[in-house]
């Protein structure tokens, strides 16, 4: 069977460090680094990701570049009497991912539009990079498509910051129903967050 070019581009992505993709990060990097924290962009540097997600070249739809630095919170020593270990100050770790942070900072930076999806495009010792994919649910090429029409309704407004994208979603546990989520479900917040 004959393979598209997606299939090709899909399987250069899947091991960025043992494909060309290293060497075309490496030099991306250098201009990623100089950019700012959320950055638009004209085109999906990975395209079969993109439309896999629901990317489509058309009016009301944008992609953004986002960086968030990597690792856990960076929390201040304390100045009260304890030792050091039990400042609790090397292993705070956020309750939402990277990818998550990165979704809702592209949402502030671009209120009228919603975040669809987003995905990773890669990472350096310091930052984390995640391409958004947002959709402007008033204009009329988006009411018009029936497979994006349905982020015009109003209860969809502000889905990054409430958890309801596909990341969103993982770090509220949704990705899984039945017997192990009793805690997760109707949110953890409701479980006095026993749930993670």
């Amino acid at each position: 069977m004959v393979k598209s070019m997606y299939a090709y581009v899909r399987e250069a992505w899947a091991r960025p460090d043992k494909s060309d993709v290293k060497a075309l990060l490496w030099d991306r990097m250098q201009v990623w680094r100089r950019e700012g924290s959320v950055t638009r962009i004209d085109r999906p540097t990975r395209i079969d990701r993109a439309r896999a997600l629901g990317y489509k070249a058309k009016q009301g739809i944008a992609v953004v570049r986002v960086h968030v630095r990597r690792g856990g919170r960076r929390a201040s020593r304390y100045v009260r009497a304890r030792r050091s270990a039990r400042m609790g100050k090397n292993s705070s770790t956020p309750g939402k991912s990277i990818q998550r942070i990165a979704e809702e900072r592209a949402s502030v930076r671009y209120p009228n539009m919603e975040v669809l999806n987003s995905y990773w495009v890669g990472q350096d010792g310091k930052l984390k990079y995640y391409e958004v994919i947002l959709v402007d649910g008033h204009h009329p090429s988006i009411q018009s498509d029936k497979n994006l029409a349905w982020l015009a309704n109003p209860t969809h407004r502000g889905r990054a910051e409430r958890g309801k994208t596909s990341a969103g979603r993982k770090g509220r546990g949704m990705r899984t129903r039945g017997r192990g989520t009793e805690k997760t479900r109707p949110s953890i917040r409701s479980h006095a967050n026993q749930g993670k």
